[in-house]
């Protein structure tokens, strides 16, 4: 396992639910505040981070529909996987950017 740690040096927990969504990291004139990568090894940490807890969320919203139709709430279960259809299609393009960015690094 690894750590993400915030732009305040703070570990960022993941696989709990104790966790706040708050992210910020102000830069100016285009990270001239960060010294060397600080900003792009930043931006990719918070991009995987973001990235590994939205599957998990929508791995919970999954086990959750399955909990609802074994209920009898059918329509709420239909409902909470075309949420998490549509949860993964983002997911697809947060992951095709991660790509894209680990790209401009090794380029860099």
């Amino acid at each position: 396992m690894h750590l993400l740690y915030d732009e305040n040096g703070n570990p960022i927990p993941h696989g709990t639910h104790e966790h706040e969504h708050t992210h910020e990291h102000h830069c100016e004139n285009s990270c001239g505040s960060c010294e060397g990568s600080t900003c792009k090894d930043e931006n990719l940490a918070l991009l995987t981070y973001m990235l590994q807890h939205n599957e998990h969320h929508a791995a919970e919203l999954d086990e959750m529909a399955d909990k609802l139709e074994k209920s009898g709430m059918a329509d709420a279960a239909r409902q909470i996987r075309e949420g998490v259809s549509d949860f993964q299609k983002g997911n697809m393009r947060l992951s095709l950017a991660l790509t894209l960015v680990k790209e401009h690094l090794k380029e860099a």
